[in-house]
């Protein structure tokens, strides 16, 4: 029996991406079974897997408290997420999670499609301006207003993490839309080494210019570099905001994803 295109896909997805293709920016990884326990610039920890097959729900808690003891081991590490996905076979997982101290954040959308959707139609709102930002300067600016669209308390961390990646070269780019002499959108390209794809990520748009197309054509920048690199797949965690127009634009969505999250 043929696969549907989201079945090409969501395989395409684990095969290729939940490695440490996912991780790219990570300062250590270590292994426990089949978790991979990651560490980032800036004090966060980071767990993920290709999958739970042969851990039952009797193992669940013990192997979720030795994840967490790893990061707890470390003064550096002020919180830590668990990356969990809606297709993956683990029993007992939400109950041992949060019987770790996790905490469940909003459900989001994995979506993936062609590049070449990205780029068709896709007008320039009257009045912006797109570009990537490489100064210190300009990704504080921009951090801090992402921080605002998503409703965060600002803080220098993100900031300082993006700046030492920038440092690294590691191929990730920073993309913003400004209008009336701001900042009004962002968002991150992040090109997966060895594969096919790249991820679209952060995106964000300040309230009162959502609904005019900017994060769209911000959108459209990014695949655009992304195809001028040899790419041919994107993949992206989409809020509620930002899954109908990438629906629009040809991506579909192939599975959920569900942070955890844990703070000392």
């Amino acid at each position: 029996m043929s696969m549907t295109i989201q079945q090409h896909y969501l395989q395409a997805y684990d095969q290729q991406l939940r490695t440490d293709a996912e991780t790219p920016s990570a300062r250590d990884v270590t292994l426990l079974g089949p978790l991979r326990l990651v560490t980032f610039d800036g004090g966060r920890g980071f767990i993920t897997y290709q999958n739970l097959v042969g851990v039952g729900a009797r193992e669940m808690a013990p192997l979720v408290a030795s994840a967490l003891a790893h990061f707890c081991n470390n003064p550096l590490i002020t919180d830590v997420e668990w990356k969990t996905r809606g297709h993956d076979r683990a029993p007992g997982l939400h109950e041992a999670l949060v019987g770790s101290g996790f905490t469940p954040d909003d459900t989001e959308s994995i979506m993936i499609g062609p590049l070449e959707a990205l780029c068709h139609d896709v007008p320039m709102p009257g009045g912006t301006t797109l570009r990537t930002v490489i100064s210190d300067a300009d990704v504080r600016a921009m951090s801090a207003m992402v921080d605002a669209a998503f409703g965060d308390p600002a803080g220098p961390r993100t900031a300082n993490a993006l700046i030492a990646r920038l440092a690294r070269n590691d191929g990730m780019e920073l993309w913003v839309a400004e209008m009336d002499g701001r900042m009004v959108s962002a968002g991150r390209l992040e090109p997966v080494p060895n594969t096919d794809f790249v991820g679209i990520w952060g995106g964000a748009t300040l309230q009162e210019y959502r609904g005019r197309g900017i994060y769209r054509a911000l959108t459209a920048a990014r695949a655009r570099s992304a195809l001028a690199m040899g790419r041919k797949l994107v993949h992206s965690d989409s809020t509620e905001f930002s899954r109908p127009i990438l629906e629009r634009s040809g991506l579909v969505k192939v599975s959920t994803t569900t942070p955890y999250n844990w703070k000392r």
